[in-house]
Formats: structure tokens, C-alpha cells, sequence
């Protein structure tokens, strides 16, 4: 893998040498004074730094849209996950406060059948404590 990426960064490299000693190679060989050739050095050096000045800049424009964006995004999904989190910690609520009625409900029902229950057992037991002595009476 990083063999290909040095292949590619190696063509790179050689296009714009190639290019930049093309480039050189013809202005030598134009027919123009020094002078002449040394104005159209400057002009065209200067013509690529504004072209790369520009490039900057629409880079530097271009990646604060992105990062606004990106905020944009993620401060909807962030109030996204809270709305939703709000909502499911409601429906909790909800569920919890229907068991706690239904448990509630089914222990206040238990307590008066055991009640009923200990006052019948109770009967029972004293009934069957009053038959003891009767019979041990007679």
C-alpha cells in the first residue's frame, strides 16, 4: 500500500519538475531580451501567487461551511437524543407509576384477604380450642 502512494507522490513530483524545467527550457529558447523574459518571470510568478492566494481562500471559506455545517448537524442530533431521552424517561415514569398502582392495588387486596383469612383461622383455632375443653370436660 504505501508503495503506491510513493509511486503516485513520485509522478507528482516529476510532472510539476517536468512542467516547471518545460516551462523554463521555453522561455530560454523565446525569442525575448532578458529584460523582457525576467517581466514575464515576475508577472506569471506573481499571477500563481494570486491563483494560489485565491485557492486559499475559497479552502479557508469552504472548511468554515463545512464546520458550520457539521455544527448544525450535530446540535440537531444532539436535541434530537434529548428530546427522545425526555420522552422515554416520561414513559418510565409512566410505566412505574402503573405498577406501583397495580402493585399497590394487588397488596392492599392480599392484606384484606389475609385479614379475613386470620379472623377465620383465628375463629378456627379458638372453635376448635373450645371443643378441646368441652370434650376434655366431659
Amino acid at each position: 500500500m504505501s508503495n503506491d502512494n510513493n509511486g503516485g507522490n513520485g509522478f507528482l513530483i516529476g510532472l510539476i519538475a517536468g512542467s516547471a524545467l518545460g516551462a523554463i527550457v521555453g522561455l530560454l529558447y523565446a525569442p525575448k531580451s532578458g529584460k523582457e523574459l525576467r517581466d514575464d518571470i515576475r508577472t506569471k510568478s506573481n499571477e500563481y501567487l494570486d491563483d494560489a492566494d485565491k485557492y486559499i481562500e475559497d479552502a479557508k471559506v469552504k472548511a468554515k461551511d463545512l464546520i458550520n455545517d457539521g455544527k448544525k448537524k450535530s446540535d440537531g442530533l444532539i436535541a434530537d437524543a434529548k428530546s427522545k431521552s425526555e420522552e422515554l424517561l416520561k414513559e418510565a415514569q409512566k410505566i412505574f407509576d402503573e405498577a406501583k398502582s397495580k402493585t399497590s392495588k394487588t397488596v392492599s387486596e392480599k392484606k384484606v384477604n389475609l385479614e379475613a383469612e386470620g379472623t377465620r383461622l383465628k375463629s378456627a383455632v379458638k372453635a376448635g380450642v373450645e371443643a378441646y375443653k368441652e370434650t376434655k370436660k366431659s
